[in-house]
Formats: C-alpha cells, structure tokens, sequence
C-alpha cells in the first residue's frame, strides 16, 4: 500500500494488485497482527515511523477508539480508493510474468471474483509479495535460509548455511465473559502439557514468571511475550519439513489450526492458567508468514551493518527492531525459547541498493523480501520498518518515470530521492532537510511565545522529530486568547502557494491498531491530544494580508496547505486550539513557490 500510495502521489499511473479482499496484510483483520517497527514498542520513541504508515494510523485513531478492525480495513480500503492515479485490484492472484530480455514486459493474473484474466503491463514493477514471488517468476536471483558465518563474518549467524527458517503463525482473541465459561476441546486439536510449554509464556497466573530468567537475551524474549490470555501467541508457529516452506503453506495452516486449539484447551482445561472467564472469540484461518525467499539486490545488508547502525550514503529508510530469530522448529522446538533476540541501541539505514534486483532490470522490492541476510531481516522484516521501505521504493518508482531510467540508475538522483522522502514526513537517520526550493530554510523567524529549549527557529532546523536530547520543536509558552503565532521573515519576496507543517503526535505514546490489552495500554483515547487541531496561515506582503487559509479539525502530523499563487514577503500560522494539550507545538514548517509543488 505504501509503495503504490507514494508512487501514485508523485504522478506514477500505478496498480495495485492484491491477492486478498482487504488491505493490510499481516495488519490486516484477516491476521491482526499489530505494527512492529524500529520504536521497538516504544522502547526507542523517537524511532516511530512517519510517512504514509503514521497517517494512516492518525486516521484510524481519529475513528477507532476501540480497535475495531472493520473500521481498519475502511480506513486502509478509503486511503487507496481516494488516491488519485492509482487503481485497486482486489482478490486478483498473480499467475505469471512475460520477460523482455532481463526486463518485466506484463504480469499476468486472475480475478477470482469476476472470473476476469487480466494482463498488466508496465515500465516499473514492484515486488511486495514477501515469498518474492514476482522476483522468482522472472528469474530473479534469491536467497532462503541463512547464511554462513563466514559469507559476511556476521557474528551470530551459524558456522554454516542451512535452510532453518521462522514460521508462520495464526493469532487468536478471547474475551473475559465476567462468569466462568467451558470450553469443548475439538477432536483435531493437538494435546499439549506444560513441559512442552515451559519456555512460552502463555497464562495470566504465570505473568510473574515473565522476568526470571538469568540472562539479558531471556529477559528481552518475554519482553515480547504476553502474560495474559486474551491475545495470543506469536510463537504458535510452525516452520513445516519441506525445503520450500511456501509450498508447504496450507499443510502448515491445517496444523497450526490444530495448534491454536490444543493451546486453548490447555489454557482452559489443562490446569490454573487464569483463563476461567474467558471465552474464544476470533481465531485467525489465514497464517501471517516470517520468512521465505529474498531477493538479492546490489547490496545485502547484514548483521555488522545494523549492529554498527550504519548510515549508508544511499539511505532512504532505516530500521531499529532488534534481531529477533525464531526457533527453526517454532512450536515444535519445545526446549528451545521461541525466540533469540539480538538487541543493539539506536538505528541503522536501509541502503537503496537493497531495494531493487540485481539482475532483472526494472524490478523493485519491498517488504521481507529486500536483499538482506538471515540475520539482517530478523530486523528488516517487521511491518514498521517494510512500510517506509514500501514509501521509498514507491517515490523511487515515480523518479524513474520522471527520468525514464532504470532503479538503478536512480543512484545519479539519490539526494533528490532523499529530500522527496523527507518533505513526505519520513525519516532517514543522518539527513536533513537540505531542499534549495524550501523558502522557510532561509527565512528569520519569530513567535508569538515560547518555552525554554523549544526556540521557534528550531522549525526551520531540518528535522521534523527529535534525536536524542535535541527536540528540534517550537513549543509555545501556553495558549494566548488569539492563539499562538510563528511568523517567517522571508529573505525576499517570493511567490508562495504551499505551506508544508509537521505537527507534535508525541511518539511516546502508540497509535496503532492492536488486540493486544498490554499494547492498548501504552495509548490513550482519540488523537494525541499534542496535535494542533485548529489553525490559520496566513500570507502577508508587508502589512497587506494577500492570502490566508483556515484549517479545522485536523488529526494529522503532517500537513499540506495549498494557496492561489501569491507574492509576499512573510508566512504566518496562527494556532487556535490543539487536540486538548495546553501549548501549541510545531516540528517544521516549509514554504514553496508554485513551480515547485506537485
């Protein structure tokens, strides 16, 4: 979704087609998995992905104070529908490609609900599927399992290749009744005892067990597991036996079926796991998958390159999830601990070259299959980080019709490419916004009011978050009965017809969708209450007001405000009300001229 939303943004003819019925994926009400990504569940707040990804989230929360996941999937299905250039195609399975030397001509597919065969052609295709499905039809060089030790010296890789693998997993949700509720083990179901389930969290009378183990890598394992009963487990996952873990997809889902509820009927029959009360409300039939291919690209990233968070010269995303392998049995592996963390501080960056393929020319990728090793798409893989990564490969795709060239060539545009991803609020660790069109970058500016070490000037300081101690926000000191202002002094009159404005969310508190009663408690109801909600800007030339613009009820970071074309010397935004916090806050402010607005 990101990558088609960005490339049908920057003017791209784009289609997205789509195997299921809803958008989403592993997001999706199909999977209900939440978002994961570099904030590490907020253990890195400042790391929060931006870009398309927070405003989708921003929008769900503005409507979805209870994590419903049909107002989700209205959400998702509205952002593509209303986005102009690009068309949806629904439930349509991709089938086949037809190649031009080394280069993608058409797909071919089918769309099972109208019984339609459909032929899409294109100059640029990108390859979203996670198995890399696209890539291996064309002939696309890729890689499954895990590298040696030796290929890249990755230090926790194995001392030689092999084709372990994490497996997929089905979720389920249960409700607390408030009366004790049966349960009725279905025949299928498999038997599990609690030798089998030492090393899986898995009751609300055992969350205190959840911190006792000897070791930091234990310790950070039941971080990611859950002491409760109503939503649950990541780690039912299975792996299968096959050597090609796709084609064993649906053998592996029957079993899992039966896993999910032999684990529930051990939860409720099998002893005192807190689980009395509740009752099975919803168990996912489509498996979210981990890992299968990965499509190899001018450069795989790797261990070293996320452990010494690496800042390549071609960043365009970056990713802070620590390396989180799973057992290579998954369930199965019952003296095993489902899942070894490899944690690291900080970010690294995503080079561009691990976004397209190496060998077949206008082929580009996103999600779990970009050109990563084992160990490096442990972290990579998560949905956080996969979304930016779709945005940049999405506004690459764009370039490369700009240009008529090929993803590889869009190396001669990197900065472009760059300061395009940062005015779409996303965040590329060590760039800033550096944009020779950007009249605010050159401008005097001024407020109305401001607290201590959230100076206004700050707006123009080529961040739009904060890193570190470094808040790079205005704050006004309190709300003033005409509201707060910052002014921007031009440098000279200009002709201005866009106003660019990155609000205050507070990354410190999470956004997303979640059935997750630990996640849900980590947010508060409605938008964040930072948001500047009612504001005005206004365009002055000298004393004369040519233009002004008034924005209510926004539940959005980041803010487009178009203007008729006018010459003028200075660029006011007045807040009048936030979301509900007592200062009016502002990350950026950017200000163009009409030539340079799309």
């Amino acid at each position: 979704m990101c990558a088609a939303i960005a490339a049908a943004r920057h003017g791209a003819k784009t289609a997205l087609i789509h195997a299921r019925h809803v958008f989403g994926g592993n997001a999706s009400s199909e999977i209900r998995m939440h978002v994961c990504g570099a904030s590490e569940s907020m253990a890195k707040p400042d790391l929060e992905e931006g870009g398309i990804l927070y405003e989708l989230m921003l929008e769900n929360k503005s409507r979805n104070d209870y994590y419903n996941y049909s107002v989700w999937d209205m959400v998702l299905f509205h952002a593509v529908r209303r986005q102009k250039d690009l068309t949806a195609y629904l439930n349509t399975v991709m089938e086949d490609c037809e190649m031009e030397g080394n280069s993608i001509k058409s797909i071919l597919a089918y769309q099972q609900t109208t019984e339609t065969h459909w032929r899409f052609t294109g100059d640029i295709f990108i390859d979203c599927t996670g198995n890399g499905t696209l890539g291996y039809l064309a002939g696309a060089e890729y890689r499954i399992g895990s590298e040696g030790r030796d290929e890249f010296d990755e230090p926790h890789a194995p001392a030689e290749p092999n084709n372990d693998r994490m497996g997929n997993t089905l979720l389920f949700k249960a409700v607390d009744r408030g009366t004790s509720v049966r349960f009725k083990r279905p025949d299928f179901a498999k038997t599990f005892t609690e030798e089998q389930l030492k090393y899986r969290t898995h009751s609300a009378a055992h969350g205190k067990t959840a911190t006792e183990g000897t070791d930091d890598a234990y310790r950070r394992i039941t971080a990611f597991s859950t002491s409760s009963v109503d939503y649950g487990y990541w780690w039912v996952e299975l792996s299968g036996e096959k050597e090609d873990i796709i084609d064993e997809y649906e053998e592996i889902r029957d079993e899992l079926v039966a896993c999910v509820y032999g684990v529930w009927d051990h939860l409720k029959n099998g002893g005192d796991h807190g689980a009395e009360n509740y009752d099975l409300e919803w168990v996912g039939m489509l498996p979210g998958m981990r890992e299968s291919r990965r499509l190899v690209g001018d450069y795989i990233l790797n261990e070293n390159d996320i452990l010494a968070n690496r800042q390549f010269p071609d960043a365009v995303a970056y990713g802070g999830w620590a390396m989180d392998i799973h057992a290579p049995k998954g369930l199965y592996d019952y003296d095993r601990r489902p899942s070894s963390i490899i944690s690291f501080k900080g970010s690294y960056t995503i080079p561009y070259r691990s976004y397209y393929s190496k060998n077949i020319e206008n082929l580009m990728m996103a999600g779990r299959n970009i050109s990563a090793s084992k160990m490096a798409m442990g972290s990579t893989r998560v949905m956080g980080t996969c979304a930016i990564g779709g945005q940049a490969v999405g506004t690459a795709a764009a370039l490369c019709r700009k240009y008529r060239c090929s993803p590889r060539d869009i190396a001669d545009h990197m900065s472009e490419l760059q300061q395009m991803l940062l005015k779409d609020d996303c965040y590329i660790p060590g760039i800033r916004n550096a944009d020779v069109h950007d009249l605010a970058r050159s401008a005097r500016v001024t407020a109305s009011s401001h607290r201590e070490g959230y100076e206004p000037e700050q707006v123009i300081s080529g961040l739009s978050r904060g890193e570190g101690d470094v808040r790079n926000l205005w704050l006004s000191d309190g709300m003033g009965d005409a509201g707060e202002t910052i002014s921007l002094q031009l440098s000279e009159r200009a002709r201005v017809s866009q106003v660019r404005l990155t609000f205050d969310s507070n990354f410190n508190y999470a956004i997303k969708l979640t059935l997750s009663a630990k996640r849900q408690a980590q947010q508060r109801i409605g938008v964040p209450p930072e948001l500047v909600k009612n504001y005005t800007v206004c365009l002055w030339d000298g004393d004369t007001l040519v233009r002004a613009a008034e924005i209510r009820d926004n539940v959005q970071r980041a803010n487009i405000v178009e203007l008729e074309p006018a010459l003028c010397d200075r660029v006011t935004i007045t807040v009048h009300a936030t979301n509900g916090a007592p200062d009016a806050a502002v990350y950026e402010v950017r200000i163009y001229g009409p030539e340079e607005t799309n």
